[in-house]
């Protein structure tokens, strides 16, 4: 899975897709781990710093990823190639 290369990311949670002129709001939680998947790091590393950073258990931290990336390849926001 890799996030698309053409979105603009910025710092207040905001993000636009060029290609299809769609914008989208995320929390800082969801902006954090889009920049992680953006910067290709895996479930692996992502979960090992939310579970040393955050109030979660690894159950919950599956939930919300499995959540987080559905939400995101619905919106054609992950590259398959």
């Amino acid at each position: 899975m890799k996030i698309k290369n053409s979105l603009a990311i910025n710092d207040n949670g905001f993000v636009f897709d060029p290609v299809t002129g769609q914008s989208y709001t995320l929390n800082p939680i969801g902006l954090e781990m889009l920049k992680y998947l953006h910067l290709g790091q895996s479930k692996d590393e992502i979960k090992k710093f939310y579970l040393e950073n955050y109030e979660i258990d690894e159950w919950g931290f599956e939930k919300a990823f499995i959540d987080f990336v559905a939400l995101l390849d619905k919106n054609h926001l992950i590259s398959h190639d």
